[in-house]
C-alpha cells in the first residue's frame, strides 16, 4: 500500500490527505501545530469560481493570467478556473457554509482584478469555515485509519538520494530528537516564508525554512521576487492585520485628505471600479498618497457590515478601537503572498521525483501577482492535482538504507546541546526581517538590494561559526542557515530582474520589458547559486 507524507495541515495539505483518502490511500500529516492554528483560517475574502449567470471559465482564466502578467504556465491557469465550480460544490458537499442570496443562490462579490462577481465567501471567515469543514472530514478519515496527524514535529530535511524524494527527516519538538519517517511520496504544504519579513498579514509559524532546506537539496525555486504586499491592513505589537478586500468588494471607498477634503484617488485615476483594481496597482498608490489614507465603509450600513464583514468590525474594534460604521479605518500594505516558490509542473511535481509541493509554498499559478480569491482555490486544487498524480503513479523504487540518518542527527543534536551561543539566533532573525524590509518593499533598486545581499552574506559567514542558543528551540537554531540561504536566493532573484512587472516595483527600471516576459527559475548546485 502507498505511504503518503503530509508535510503542513493547512488547507492544501488537509485536502491532499482528504483526497488520497478517498482514493484509498493512506497519509501521514505531520505538522508543529493543529490545523486551528494554520493560516489558512485567516483567509477572509472567500473563493473564486465563475458560477455566476454573467460568468464565464475563459473570464476567469483570462483574468488570472492577465493578473499576474501573462507570465506563468497557461494551461495550468485554465486547468484551476475550469476546476473551480466543482470545488466550490465539493467544499459545499462537506460541509461548508457559504453565504447565500435571498433566492438560496450562492452570493458572489467581487475583488480586485476580476471582470465578474465571482468570489463565494462565508461571511468574513472563509478559510475558518472551509477548514473547519475539511478538519472534521479528515477526522472522519482517521478513525478510518486513512489518515494519521502528529503534531509537535518540525520538518528537518527531506530523504533525497539521486534525485529521488524517499521520506524525510523530522525533528520531535515534544520528545527532542530527530525521527525518521520513510514514505512513497512526500508533499510539501508548508506555507510562504511570512518570518523572513517580520510583521506581515500571515502567520509567523510559516516562515520559509521548509522551501530553503529543500533548496538547498536540489530543488528548483520559482519566482521568488513577486511578493504580494495587500494594500489594506493596520498595524497591531504583533503583526500587520488584514482588512479583506470584501470590504472594497461590498463597494468600500479608499482616499486620503488634501486638509479637509477627500480625495478618493482610486476612482479619479481608474473610474468608478478604481477601489477593485488589482492589488499591486493599489498598494502602489497607498504607497505613494501624500498622505493617511483611510477606507470607508462605514456608509454600508450596520447591517451589511454585520451580515457581511463582522470580522473586520470586530477586528478593529478589538485592535485599534475603531468602529468602522463610524469611522473610516487607517490602513497601509503590507506583506501578503508569496508568488514564488518551489517550482511545481502541472501535477504539482517538483524536480525531484516523489516530492511534490502544493499550496503557497508551490509556484505555478499567480504569475506575477495573484488575485484575490485565487489563493484558497489554487491550494485545494493543488491538492487535487497531487492526490490525483500519486494515485496514478508507481512504487516499485528500492529505497537506499537511511536507518543510521536519524541516528546520525540525533547525536549532533545532544552535542550541541551543550553548548550556549555567544550570537542570539532570535537576534539573526530579526536581522533577516529588517534586510529583507529595507530591501525588497514596494519600490526597489539595484542600491538597495546589492545592500541587502551583502548583509545577508555576512550573517551566513557568521553562521557558519555560531554555536547552538540553548535558550530557544532547536528548531530556531537549525533552520537559520537555510533561511539565510532562502532570503539570498530572493535577493538574486530581485536584482537579476530588470524590470517592473505585477508586483515586482524597480525604481531603477520602471516599464516592462519582454526579455523578462518569463519566470524566474533559481538553483542551489555545489554551494553556488544558479540563475536559470
Amino acid at each position: 500500500m502507498k505511504k503518503v507524507l503530509i508535510i503542513g495541515s493547512g488547507l492544501s495539505g488537509l485536502t491532499c490527505a482528504v483526497k488520497l483518502a478517498e482514493y484509498g490511500i493512506k497519509s501521514l500529516i505531520i505538522s508543529p501545530y493543529p490545523s486551528e492554528r494554520a493560516q489558512s483560517v485567516m483567509a477572509a475574502g472567500g473563493i473564486n469560481a465563475a458560477i455566476g449567470k454573467d460568468d464565464d471559465v475563459n473570464l476567469h482564466i483570462e483574468d488570472t493570467y492577465k493578473g499576474g502578467c501573462y507570465i506563468d504556465d497557461l494551461e495550468a491557469i485554465k486547468d484551476l478556473c475550469e476546476n473551480a465550480p466543482s470545488i466550490i460544490y465539493w467544499l459545499e458537499s462537506i460541509g461548508t457554509v457559504f453565504t447565500r442570496k435571498e433566492n438560496k443562490e450562492i452570493a458572489l462579490r467581487a475583488l480586485g482584478g476580476q471582470s465578474k462577481n465571482r468570489t463565494a465567501f462565508a461571511g468574513s471567515a472563509t478559510g475558518k469555515q472551509i477548514m473547519t469543514a475539511l478538519i472534521n472530514k479528515v477526522r472522519e478519515y482517521e478513525n478510518l485509519g486513512l489518515i494519521e496527524y502528529k503534531i509537535g514535529r518540525y520538518f528537518y530535511s527531506a530523504l533525497i538520494d539521486d534525485e529521488t524524494c524517499y521520506g524525510a527527516v523530522l525533528y520531535n519538538d515534544i520528545d527532542r530528537v530527530m525521527e525518521l519517517e520513510k514514505a512513497d511520496f512526500v508533499v510539501i504544504a508548508a506555507g510562504g516564508q511570512n518570518a523572513l519579513f517580520g510583521k506581515t498579514t500571515g502567520s509567523v509559524l510559516c516562515d520559509g525554512y521548509v522551501i530553503g532546506k529543500l533548496f538547498t537539496q536540489g530543488v528548483t525555486l520559482k519566482n521568488l521576487e513577486f511578493i504580494q504586499y495587500h494594500p489594506t491592513t493596520i498595524e497591531t505589537s504583533q503583526k500587520r492585520m488584514l482588512i479583506s478586500e470584501a470590504c472594497r468588494g461590498e463597494g468600500g471607498r479608499l482616499y486620503y485628505l488634501d486638509g479637509d477634503k477627500r480625495i478618493y484617488f482610486m476612482e479619479d485615476i481608474y473610474g468608478p471600479k478604481g477601489n477593485l483594481m488589482p492589488r499591486d496597482i493599489v498598494a502602489k498608490h497607498i504607497y505613494d498618497a501624500p498622505s493617511q489614507v483611510y477606507l470607508d465603509i462605514s456608509f454600508l450600513g450596520k447591517k451589511l457590515i454585520d451580515k457581511k464583514l463582522s470580522e473586520v468590525k470586530e477586528l478593529c474594534k478589538r485592535y485599534i478601537n475603531l468602529d468602522v460604521t463610524r469611522e473610516s479605518i487607517p490602513v497601509y500594505p503590507s506583506v501578503h503572498f508569496f508568488m514564488g516558490g518551489l517550482a511545481v509542473n502541472r501535477k504539482h511535481q517538483t524536480n525531484i521525483l516523489n516530492l511534490y509541493a502544493i499550496g503557497e509554498c508551490a509556484s505555478i499559478y499567480h504569475g506575477a501577482n495573484r488575485l484575490g480569491g485565487n489563493s484558497l482555490l489554487a491550494a485545494i486544487r493543488g491538492g487535487y492535482a497531487a492526490a490525483d498524480s500519486i494515485n496514478e503513479s508507481k512504487t516499485n523504487i528500492i529505497s537506499p538504507d537511511f536507518t543510521n540518518y536519524a541516528e546520525i542527527q540525533n547525536k549532533e543534536l545532544n552535542e550541541n546541546l551543550e553548548s550556549k551561543s555567544k550570537f542570539s539566533a532570535v537576534y539573526i532573525r530579526q536581522e533577516i526581517a529588517k534586510i529583507m524590509d529595507y530591501s525588497l518593499g514596494i519600490n526597489r533598486s539595484e542600491e538597495k538590494l546589492s545592500k541587502g545581499i551583502e548583509d545577508i552574506e555576512y550573517f551566513i559567514n557568521v553562521c557558519d561559526h555560531l554555536e547552538f542558543d540553548s535558550d530557544v528551540s532547536y528548531y530556531i537554531n537549525y533552520s537559520l542557515k537555510s533561511l539565510l540561504i532562502l532570503s539570498k536566493a530572493i535577493l538574486l532573484s530581485a536584482l537579476n530582474r530588470k524590470e517592473s512587472r505585477g508586483s515586482h516595483i524597480r525604481i531603477d527600471y520602471p516599464n516592462k520589458s519582454d526579455e523578462y516576459k518569463k519566470p524566474t527559475y533559481i538553483k542551489y548546485i555545489d554551494g553556488k547559486f544558479v540563475l536559470l
